[in-house]
């Protein structure tokens, strides 16, 4: 069984982090090198970097920051936010970035995933997948959750798999910067409807919800943001906790 991971995700907007609730309300939350720094010395299993205007902005992730993390963390670092070829994903990863993350170019062009698949392995193919609650069903959004799609979040979920997306990042709009939890029914059910792993992404406000996420759906990774970055769960005592509660992390 494949040990839990605690993930810290940064958002970067023009260069520094940013934390917003429900993918608006935007606010400041530090340096990203120094953050990054941070987070290595303590224990954060993996980082995520996410340029949220990237695709808004049609503009190509800021290589040069990616860059400058890489250099400054040993653990695996996930980049996204407006890859939409092949050759973006390899520059990062050339970069840097262990793997990429895609979204909106995914939406538009789901033979992107392929072959980001085909040239780095499917282990570097992250699609991170944006989903809000409406009318009774679980919807994809693209552009930064701008823009609602027609497909049915679990539909998505399980066409990526099979195109050969290494990884799912779930982020819930719904809960995304709430800290009333994450949204455990469509993490169930996504990560029940593919064979790769899936990250919980959106809500976590306490220990309890990581517990809560790791023993109710086969999620292998729950990530964070602002409770992390302004110190409100530490990861030290967050990993002790679901250890002492019998849920293997790493």
């Amino acid at each position: 069984m494949l040990k839990k991971r605690i993930i810290a995700c940064m958002d970067i907007q023009d260069g520094e982090v940013v934390k917003g609730i429900n993918f608006v309300d935007i606010k400041r939350a530090g340096d990203p090198i120094a953050l990054a720094q941070r987070y290595v010395v303590e224990g954060a299993d993996e980082l995520v970097f996410l340029d949220i205007t990237a695709t808004i902005e049609n503009r190509k992730t800021l290589i040069n920051l990616v860059n400058t993390i890489a250099s400054e963390i040993n653990i695996p670092f996930t980049v996204g936010g407006g890859i939409s070829t092949r050759e973006q994903a390899v520059d990062l990863v050339r970069a840097g970035a262990d793997k990429v993350s895609v979204n909106s170019a995914a939406i538009k062009r789901p033979e992107l995933v392929r072959e980001i698949a085909e040239v780095l392995g499917s282990q570097c193919a992250v699609v991170a997948i944006d989903t809000k609650y409406e009318d009774g069903e679980w919807w994809v959004y693209s552009a930064g959750g701008r823009i609602k799609t027609e497909l049915k979040t679990v539909d998505w979920a399980r066409q990526v798999a099979v195109l050969g997306a290494g990884e799912i990042l779930l982020t819930s709009m719904n809960n995304d910067g709430t800290k009333a939890g994450f949204a455990i029914d469509i993490t169930a059910e996504v990560a029940r409807q593919v064979n790769i792993p899936v990250i919980a992404s959106g809500g976590a406000g306490s220990i309890e919800h990581f517990e809560e996420v790791f023993t109710q759906t086969k999620a292998t990774g729950a990530l964070a943001a602002s409770i992390f970055h302004y110190g409100e769960v530490s990861i030290p005592k967050l990993k002790q906790a679901l250890k002492t509660n019998n849920i293997n992390v790493r």
